[in-house]
């Protein structure tokens, strides 16, 4: 059923998004920040002093190196008549399965701590991206979280960051 389930995939696997327009928007977004190093670095000072080079000096020429790039990239880019995928749909959505996930785990350390926001993460990526079945997913995560809790917490004595849970244990 899986390969079914791939070949229908692939029948229908539509770019998200063109190699060409994403060049182009990073050699964009690359050349705005190459302009405002530039500005920033010329502000503070991008000449030669009596007693050598001022702070903007070499931020400043290397802002330059990089617009040209920049520009350089742009323009190939501009010229380029090809127009292959950057990413197709089921890729786009194998990225999204791994890329949310690792999302809510930054914001679950906030509140959670890191220890029961590994435990979330490695179960829930074992179950719903590896599926692996729930035990086996729950009993690794836990053996991987309460190894790293030992390791860090115990034998070297390494500050995490830490929720309710450990909170309640003492810890």
């Amino acid at each position: 059923m899986a390969d079914e389930q791939l070949a229908a995939a692939a029948a229908d696997d539509r770019a998200v998004a063109k190699s060409r327009s994403v060049d182009l928007v990073v050699s964009v977004l690359l050349l705005a920040l190459a302009v405002l190093l530039g500005w920033d670095s010329w502000r503070t000072g991008a000449g030669w002093a009596s007693d050598g080079p001022q702070a903007g000096y070499f931020p400043f020429y290397l802002s330059i190196l990089m617009g040209a790039a920049s520009v350089y990239g742009i323009i190939t880019k501009a010229l380029e008549p090809a127009e292959e995928p950057f990413v197709t749909r089921h890729q786009f959505v194998r990225v999204m399965k791994v890329f949310m996930p690792t999302l809510l785990y930054c914001l679950f350390i906030q509140y959670l701590g890191l220890y029961v926001a590994s435990f979330i993460l490695v179960a829930g990526f074992m179950w719903w991206v590896g599926r692996i079945a729930a035990w086996k997913s729950l009993v690794t995560a836990f053996v991987f979280t309460a190894v790293m809790f030992f390791t860090f917490e115990i034998a070297f004595n390494v500050i995490m960051p830490k929720g309710p849970l450990e909170a309640a244990f003492g810890f």
